[in-house]
């Protein structure tokens, strides 16, 4: 058994968020289903009934009550179990802390039940609550940090620059979707306010290790309010909305084949790994279908029916023949008359904010003329070719220092 030497309780959140401290949620499961920290796992004093029955008993008949009828259903082979589990969890968690929703009744009782058996374990004070009103404190002001926003038409690489970069905070990947009809991932999306404070904390993280650096700036990529069912926070959108914009332009071959390889190649792989040959094939199939399902009025009644058709074409030639390339059958055609002209269009409301366009690799060159560090062993990039001005007749204007 582990030894546990004490440690007082905290409410240095800011530590707790940067050191990503593995934290012992002991809510209800509805609760840690509507909000979660990242680094948190969780092992309920009560699950859903145990608590919404102690909820209804103290409105009805107040706390001393709802305590006694909380003791009595958390008691016997079901108190031993959850004190072994989170016995289990504190010993592979030594320097963990636990928390309730608000650093009260729940949290100090699990704290006192696991001293009783010698595990002197430390809580936040202010449970879950304090430490999300913190994060979004933090997220606020940082969003007011200068940012660069990578844009382009679909395809281009905007998710793989930012990921490429230090500074890079990949909003799609912690929404765990790619923003458009077909952007859905296998993992489902976190709920609102897990999504804010995973954005929360990135950037709290990213901040202290890279905030001090010359030419620092936010790199995020071009999003609209929401990406899926996810809102982006206010603070940050407002952010995105006064920042610069680079402009990705690669050759529409080029698109097609990073576009083939990832929801073509990619997903159909991800699909049958995850759920067998069949029942993957059939759920990566009615992925693409419902994709396109989606958008089908803004494409209009012909239009929709011919990719359609186009569409169960490539599906059946994909899986006889092994060849992903398919797709593109009905990719290009909607990539040219539906993507394109849209993302056009939006550009063409924010152009004065566009200071330099080019491809990927000058629009990379070029970033990193401004300071922006790729992720590397040295988060410095020293030999790094000087970018080429690309000849895109785009409104530049002089960046402030």
């Amino acid at each position: 058994m582990a030894t546990f030497s004490y440690r007082p309780d905290s409410r240095d959140y800011s530590s707790l968020l940067l050191a990503g401290v593995p934290l012992l949620d002991v809510r209800a499961p509805v609760e840690f289903a509507q909000g979660a920290l990242p680094a948190a796992s969780n092992l309920p004093l009560m699950n859903n009934q145990e608590r919404a029955a102690v909820g209804a008993c103290y409105k009805a008949s107040g706390q001393p009550a709802a305590l006694a009828l909380g003791h009595s259903l958390v008691s016997g082979s079901v108190r031993e179990a959850r004190l072994a589990a989170w016995q289990t969890w504190c010993e592979a968690n030594p320097n963990g802390y636990l928390y309730c929703a608000r650093g009260g009744l729940r949290s100090h009782l699990v704290q006192q039940w696991l001293r009783e058996r010698h595990i002197n374990f430390p809580l936040v004070e202010g449970g879950y609550r304090a430490l999300r009103q913190y994060a979004l404190r933090e997220m606020d002001a940082l969003a007011k940090r200068p940012m660069f926003i990578i844009s382009g038409n679909t395809g281009c690489g905007k998710t793989l620059l930012v990921r490429e970069l230090a500074y890079g905070v990949d909003l799609e990947g912690i929404a765990r979707h790619r923003g458009s009809s077909f952007g859905r991932t296998l993992s489902p999306q976190p709920s609102q306010a897990s999504f804010e404070n995973q954005l929360a904390v990135t950037l709290l993280q990213k901040a202290t290790a890279f905030g001090d650096r010359p030419g620092f700036r936010w790199i995020l990529e071009d999003e609209g309010a929401s990406i899926g069912s996810r809102h982006l926070p206010l603070s940050l959108r407002e952010g995105m909305q006064r920042a610069d914009i680079m402009v990705i332009n690669d050759p529409f071959e080029r698109r097609l084949a990073r576009l083939e390889e990832e929801y073509f190649r990619h997903m159909a792989a991800a699909f049958i790994s995850r759920l067998g040959e069949e029942n993957g094939w059939q759920a990566f199939s009615g992925y693409l279908r419902q994709g396109l399902y989606a958008i089908r009025r803004r494409l209009g009644l012909e239009n929709a029916l011919r990719l359609n058709a186009l569409l169960e074409q490539a599906l059946l030639r994909h899986r006889s023949h092994n060849d992903p390339g398919a797709h593109l059958s009905w990719l290009a055609p909607l990539l040219r008359d539906y993507y394109d002209p849209m993302y056009r269009y939006q550009l063409s409301k924010k152009i004065q904010s566009v200071c330099f366009e080019g491809t990927f690799e000058e629009v990379t060159a070029w970033l990193l003329e401004q300071g922006v560090h790729r992720i590397d062993a040295n988060l410095a990039a020293p030999g790094q070719p000087k970018a080429q001005r690309c000849a895109f007749p785009v409104t530049r204007k002089k960046l402030p220092s």
